[in-house]
């Protein structure tokens, strides 16, 4: 037969089959008998004509997935305490990034920054002009932008860990151009450079958390990214504060000079991390995914239980290549797909339009709204303070109320609180009106650390297909930093007395941006909470509307057994019968 349902498996068409039955057990997986052999693209494939490998796996892989959902979060961190630890090591780089990325907004708040580097205006004070606020913003999303596309075919290729430590030690190359800067162009090319191995660090420490995770901890690690963001902030805050008062160029420089701290013991970590057993089993390698899976558990896990957890994560794998063919970044915009990589990359552009450019700078804010420097400094770090203690309560929210329930809630407490915002802003400024107004940015930083910050790192990892995973979430973080790169057009006129000077009438303009994201939350963002990577395949594949999602059940094995027989009978019809060479 030639038509190409009946094309037989990729590099086997001219051989004959000879491999033995498949099994993961403990006492049968080896080296010398892999789960599957490998195709073009690296993945898995059927080794054997008329049995499913889908069957094969599906026993196993039952109980793997039985195990996980059944298991409370206590039991997970008994199990994976070598998990969590390696998956906060690779967070620390969002720590270091948003540490990087905070410097700018907050510099532009920073006196002696601004008359290094800015205009002096009528009055005598110094502003960096709204052109450049801008320039420098986005010159930061620029450079990510090129780094995720780069970072999601290097780390398909040669996995996490080397692509990683290959963004570090870029990072602590092109600080050096940050802390010689001469004028403020220099700080631009620097920003373009130092996005580079920003965009890496985006994508790789969620996926990776998200891979090395089970179902009860994903949200936790997952999430715990944000923290790191949080965390990064606060100590940007924290040293521009205790720098202030310094009358020199130290006080940026120093800023600067403290990256360089971050990234030696985060390459020392990453080297005893083992790689991701996902992304070992989508490259066929299952004897090495075994070992990285016994490097992120505990003794209390035993071999059985890890050669089920692998037949669970190969199962996924296999049943997805049955769904799917390739794993490009074009196969991320075709069929279910498509819907997968709309949902992830317009959940990341929320945490945009939610209006937290407007909100989240509360430093310079305040300072527009009359606040002197040490006020708004101080007002900064207990905004950053909120923020990491929202992180921490949403661990204790999402298990209960779900996903997409703090999506609508958060986005609906930041609406009100931006139109609020943006009537205070009418009057004449007053002093009551500047303590009002940053009261209640505090309360929008914390509705926002506590839903749309840390939700939006859970869900863009869990909604995208386990093969497509580091691809769609590049295209979901490009998606933000399009979005960005327009906020940070948008946001500095707003708030620059030397452009447009909105004031607090700026929530009006954000408002409706927060609108249009809490509509399509409602009608386009379903809820994954406790459905395994298999199960979201089937649902996609099924065209589930998003508020259905957890009303629908699906047999995720016996829907595999269909897939198998179907794929038994297609390899039946393009095998041909044996005979006897001449």
């Amino acid at each position: 037969m030639d038509s190409k349902d009946s094309k037989p498996d990729t590099g086997a068409e001219h051989q004959e089959y000879s491999s033995p039955v498949v099994s993961t057990s403990p006492n049968n997986m080896s080296p010398e008998q892999p789960v599957s052999t490998t195709t073009k693209d690296g993945g898995p494939h059927k080794s054997v004509p008329g049995v499913s490998l889908l069957r094969d796996l599906a026993l196993d892989a039952e109980v793997a997935d039985t195990m996980q959902k059944n298991m409370s979060i206590m039991e997970a961190v008994r199990k994976y305490p070598k998990a969590i630890a390696y998956s906060m090591i690779l967070s620390l780089c969002i720590i270091m990034e948003g540490y990087d990325t905070s410097l700018i907004g907050s510099f532009f708040a920073l006196p002696q920054f601004r008359k290094r580097f800015g205009v002096e205006l009528a009055n005598g004070d110094y502003q960096v002009t709204a052109s450049w606020m801008s320039g420098l913003q986005n010159g930061t999303q620029v450079g990510q932008i090129c780094g995720l596309m780069i970072a999601g075919i290097l780390a398909d290729r040669f996995g996490y860990k080397k692509t990683i430590i290959g963004a570090l030690f870029l990072t602590i190359a092109f600080i050096f151009i940050f802390f010689f800067a001469q004028n403020i162009a220099m700080l631009f090319a620097g920003g373009v450079l130092c996005g580079l191995p920003w965009g890496a660090f985006q994508i790789l420490t969620t996926t990776y958390a998200a891979d090395v995770a089970p179902i009860q901890l994903r949200p936790i690690l997952t999430t715990y990214v944000n923290m790191c963001w949080v965390i990064g902030q606060l100590i940007s805050t924290g040293t521009l504060r205790a720098l202030l008062h310094r009358s020199d160029d130290w006080a940026w420089r120093i800023p600067y000079a403290i990256q360089w701290a971050f990234p030696p013991p985060i390459i020392l970590g990453v080297l005893f991390a083992p790689e991701s057993p996902t992304w070992l089993v989508k490259k066929g390698r299952l004897e090495e995914a075994r070992k990285a899976l016994r490097g992120l558990t505990s003794s209390e896990v035993d071999d059985e239980e890890i050669s089920q957890t692998v037949a669970m994560i190969a199962h996924t794998n296999e049943l997805e290549m049955q769904l799917q063919e390739g794993t490009s970044y074009l196969d991320c915009l075709r069929g279910p797909n498509l819907r997968r990589t709309e949902i992830a990359s317009v959940v990341w552009m929320t945490q945009v339009l939610c209006g937290i450019w407007f909100g989240g700078n509360i430093t310079y804010f305040l300072q527009q709204a009359g606040f002197n420097p040490d006020k708004s400094f101080d007002f900064g770090l207990g905004t950053n303070g909120i923020a990491l203690a929202g992180t921490i309560a949403s661990w204790f929210i999402m298990p209960r109320i779900g996903r997409r329930t703090l999506y609508l809630v958060g986005l609906s407490v930041m609406f009100t609180i931006l139109v609020i915002v943006g009537i205070l802003g009418i009057p004449a400024p007053q002093p009551w009106i500047g303590w009002t107004s940053g009261g209640f940015m505090l309360v929008f930083v914390a509705t926002y650390g506590m839903t749309v910050g840390p939700v939006c790192y859970c869900l863009v990892s869990e909604i995208p297909s386990t093969r497509l995973r580091i691809k769609s979430v590049v295209l979901a973080r490009n998606a933000y930093n399009i979005a960005s790169i327009v906020a940070n057009f948008l946001n500095p006129p707003i708030l620059n007395p030397s452009a447009w000077n909105l004031r607090g009438k700026g929530g009006f303009v954000w408002c409706g941006f927060c609108l249009s994201a809490l509509i399509w939350s409602y009608f386009r963002l379903p809820e994954p909470k406790g459905l395994s990577a298999a199960e979201l395949d089937i649902l996609f594949e099924d065209g589930v509307s998003a508020r259905n999602f957890r009303k629908v059940q699906v047999d995720v094995f016996a829907r595999g057994n269909m897939k198998g027989e179907e794929e038994d009978a297609r390899v039946a019809d393009a095998v041909p019968v044996t005979s006897e060479k001449v």
